[in-house]
């Protein structure tokens, strides 16, 4: 047990992911103080005759701050690792990969993950001399084992990936780096840790964009990386202190509230993804209807082994944009709006945005916590319309 975790002869290994989402990180109770934490607004702190971080003092919130530390323990403890916050999603991925390559190297990206990825690389990497190669998540343990990876500096998976929910095999391609000796990188925002645990399964880091699911409301930007090893942690937390991408402390509070709650959304969103992918399925205007863990998709099987449970995302393809809008025009609880992972149902047309190489009429479809029986009905009737 982490000296912040709460619990007795228990052992956070032992409980279940309702229990773990609202004690991560907690200290034990202390008679009148308050059940949670609340978020410690201040930029410098005193020091006082002490010299600057003197005892493990905080000295200046860029690169130290309690409020930062509650929610990364909680997040850390969820991920099986030392967490470090980011001001967003993209910030985490920046951190784990630009203190680890350098000008010459060369890193592996998944061709179909989130785009914003790709964009980093070739905006940023390639400036510095780093290449860049893609591969699509689906090909990465073939070319794992052709010793493709032999000499890459860093490899980055994203696993189910983002839109298109193929999932790849953390273990083998962990394996493969190792090997190589190179860094492996897992982007485990679609999964969250409660539905994957990457660096249990032999990745380097772990990193999610807490905007979605993990905090999962739809109000905040916040990202995070989790390691196992010392040395990678303290490159980042340098990184971070340099490049000045902590997040600050209100989205940090609010953030470790949100996330007491990621098993129930969690399970509630599963069951709506099930139904809403069996409807689906079953619509003569839909095709290519994906969500890992339906009988029958590409990925069940390795989802089934590697992941912990489902999530509430599910891809699909209708015959093309004016479908689309159709489509929404005719519903009243699924919305327009990008992202995912939140407590609303979305639906978003990733041709629109202009980077993911999906056909016109790709949707993502995010299912909410709203009851299961209300979302069918709804999208049933919209999908009707279309004829």
């Amino acid at each position: 047990m982490s000296e912040r975790s709460w619990g007795g002869d228990m052992t956070p290994g032992s409980w279940g992911d309702g229990t773990r989402s609202v004690r991560a990180g907690e200290a034990a109770p202390v008679p009148g103080a308050p059940l949670r934490p609340s978020p410690v607004f201040a930029a410098p702190f005193h020091l006082g005759d002490q010299p600057p971080r003197a005892g493990g003092a905080d000295a200046y919130a860029r690169t130290e701050h309690p409020t930062l530390r509650d929610f990364e323990a909680a997040v850390g403890e969820l991920d099986g690792g030392r967490c470090l916050s980011f001001a967003t999603g993209m910030a985490a991925i920046t951190a784990a990969v630009l203190p680890f390559v350098g000008a010459g190297d060369r890193v592996v990206l998944p061709s179909d993950g989130y785009y914003t990825t790709r964009l980093l690389a070739a905006g940023e990497l390639e400036r510095f001399g780093v290449r860049a190669d893609y591969v699509p998540t689906l090909e990465i343990e073939a070319a794992a084992a052709r010793g493709d990876l032999q000499d890459a500096r860093l490899v980055l998976l994203e696993t189910p990936s983002n839109p298109q929910l193929d999932v790849c095999d953390i273990a083998a391609v962990a394996r493969a780096t190792r090997a190589a000796g190179a860094l492996l990188v897992v982007d485990n925002t679609t999964a969250t840790p409660l539905g994957q645990r990457p660096l249990a399964l032999g990745a380097g880091l772990t990193v999610g964009s807490d905007t979605k699911a993990l905090t999962g409301h739809s109000d905040l930007l916040l990202g995070h990386v989790s390691t196992t090893d010392d040395e990678l942690h303290a490159r980042m937390a340098s990184w971070r202190g340099h490049t000045g991408s902590t997040p600050g402390p209100f989205e940090a509070w609010l953030g470790h509230r949100s996330m007491s709650t990621l098993d129930l959304r969690l399970a509630r969103q599963a069951v709506n993804a099930a139904a809403v992918a069996e409807l689906l399925a079953a619509s003569p205007a839909v095709t290519g209807v994906r969500w890992p863990w339906r009988a029958g998709d590409p990925s069940f099987a390795l989802a089934a082994r590697q992941m912990l449970r489902p999530n509430g995302v599910v891809s699909a393809e209708l015959a093309g944009e004016a479908e689309v809008a159709a489509l929404l025009a005719a519903t009243r609880l699924w919305t327009a709006a990008t992202s995912f992972g939140g407590v609303h149902s979305t639906i978003d047309r990733r041709a629109q945005w202009g980077a993911d190489a999906v056909a016109p009429g790709f949707v993502r479809l995010s299912c909410g916590i709203e009851d299961t029986d209300d979302l069918v009905a709804d999208l049933a009737a919209a999908l009707g319309a279309l004829g």
